[in-house]
């Protein structure tokens, strides 16, 4: 992407990863409520984590983007699940896709901005991949990065690199 200035200095790419950021957090804040209400009584102080955690992050990544110059979208009214959660199950399943998708904005937001931003953004990575591998009871090589964390198949090395011709 190319890296135009804004005013106040910001780059587009830099807002707009924000943006993306704070717009992720939004869905996340509503998906965890979602997951509190059919998750299992054993894991629901986790996801009271969760979505506290979420709220404290869109909170900030709020802040962020007016920092930057910018005004943060808001939150829509509702926001379409990737799949039925009826139960126990699936709610431990979206809390696990939310974090995943959570772990790639944050990445984005690493890879575009610079200073105290980019910490924050590798924070949030961090935390998000954490509480993605709690969910799920697996990981991933480079949480937050598709390209690296696709299966080796006839096309990839082991690594997830295109093979070297």
């Amino acid at each position: 992407m190319t890296r135009t200035a804004d005013s106040g200095g910001a780059t587009r790419a830099v807002v707009a990863a924000a943006q993306a950021a704070l717009a992720a957090e939004h869905a996340a804040v509503y998906g965890y409520g979602v997951v509190g209400g059919r998750v299992e009584d054993a894991r629901e102080a986790e996801a009271r984590e969760g979505y506290d955690a979420h709220r404290a992050r869109r909170d900030a990544m709020t802040r962020a983007v007016r920092d930057l110059g910018a005004e943060p979208e808001a939150a829509a009214a509702a926001y379409s699940l990737p799949f039925p959660v009826p139960d126990g199950a699936a709610a431990v399943r979206l809390a696990a896709e939310l974090e995943s998708r959570l772990a790639a904005v944050y990445a984005d937001l690493v890879r575009a901005a610079t200073g105290a931003l980019r910490g924050d953004a590798a924070v949030g990575l961090r935390e998000a991949a954490v509480r993605a591998v709690r969910w799920s009871g697996s990981s991933v090589a480079f949480p937050g990065l598709a390209e690296r964390a696709a299966p080796a198949g006839p096309d990839r090395s082991p690594s997830g690199s295109p093979p070297q011709a």
